[in-house]
């Protein structure tokens, strides 16, 4: 493809995918949607600034009137949205912005695209939409969507319009799901980049309930492959999967953090837990492996370890970041929820 738009591109999963497409095909341009909302940070592709190839557009992908001037003047072959709210805890102190960006914004790019006629839609969406399994089982594609938070409730209305836009007008849409990632330039509110920085600074690290619920974790490289071989590769009105094949427990994520930073395991705090945890995710990844040729490269031991390298080696990264805003919500998040340390 000569020309692609990406949405949320200064994000964790977006940045990354980003620069793997400029080291994958250098002759692609790239154009980068992006609001900067406290997730967006421009630093994650500070290197690409000077790349005549990436363009960066402070646009919100809501604003129907900039999108599709936008789209008129670039003329991408494809749209690959991860522009998402996409943290549980925030949907469940205020879901008014996951309705406004997953779900408005997601219907304004599906019209500026059909608008264009546009070649390919790739909707970047979650493992969250299926709900919770048991002990036992994985989520398919064919698996009914049950969300349980007005986050995977918000991403699962998004995926809906895309499939009634495949339907109703033969969009040239296909629709990707995913487990946990995990990597570099992860926004410090999830597990695995708040628990580093925390533990960095010898400060407390705080699990939810008994840290018994289950997460399937892959690289965000191995993610992003797939996206790419979604992109590429996929057909039309397909759902795909991508899952690392790694479940562990909060707590046992949490006990390898520790171990691994050489720190306390005193350093465990359980909290209160949220309302409506799901207890387990777990992908069937299948279908993506047998239709697309993917799997995923990045043993959990190996990219575990590099991704403590990198937040250890990006302290100011990090703590740029856990200035104003973001101390408030974590102290929103956690205030009077501490319940026993252990």
């Amino acid at each position: 493809m000569k020309s692609i738009l990406v949405t949320g591109g200064c994000g964790f999963i977006g940045s990354n995918f980003i620069r793997m497409q400029r080291e994958l095909y250098p002759e692609q341009t790239i154009h980068n949607v992006d609001k900067l909302t406290y997730a967006g940070n421009l630093e994650n592709l500070a290197d690409l600034e000077e790349d005549p190839q990436y363009h960066f557009h402070q646009i919100d992908i809501c604003d129907r009137t900039a999108i599709l001037d936008l789209l008129k003047q670039t003329k991408p072959e494809a749209i690959l949205n991860f522009a998402a709210e996409s943290h549980v805890d925030r949907s469940i102190i205020d879901s008014g912005p996951f309705v406004q960006t997953n779900v408005i914004g997601t219907q304004v790019l599906l019209d500026g695209a059909r608008e264009i006629g546009l070649e390919r839609y790739v909707q970047i969406s979650t493992d969250e939409v299926y709900g919770s399994l048991g002990q036992e089982g994985y989520f398919t594609e064919t698996t009914p969507l049950a969300p349980n938070s007005p986050y995977s409730s918000s991403k699962a209305a998004a995926d809906l319009l895309v499939r009634s836009y495949v339907h109703t007008f033969d969009f040239p849409a296909v629709i990707t799901r995913c487990s946990n990632n995990y990597g570099p330039y992860q926004f410090p509110e999830k597990l695995i980049p708040l628990f580093i920085s925390n533990a960095m600074e010898e400060k407390s690290l705080p699990v939810y309930g008994t840290g018994e619920n289950v997460r399937d974790w892959i690289h965000v490289l191995d993610h992003c492959r797939g996206i790419d071989a979604a992109l590429r590769k996929g057909k039309i009105g397909e759902v795909y999967n991508f899952g690392g094949h790694h479940e562990l427990t909060n707590l046992e994520m949490t006990h390898i953090l520790i171990d691994l930073l050489g720190k306390s395991r005193d350093l465990i705090t359980f909290v209160q837990d949220r309302p409506g945890h799901d207890l387990r995710y777990a992908i069937d990844s299948t279908k993506a492996e047998t239709d697309l040729g993917w799997s995923p490269q990045i043993p959990f031991e190996q990219g575990i370890r590099d991704t403590i390298t990198w937040y250890q080696s990006h302290t100011d990264w990090v703590q740029r970041i856990k200035t104003g805003e973001y101390m408030q919500y974590i102290e929103t998040q956690y205030a009077g929820r501490m319940k026993k340390d252990g």
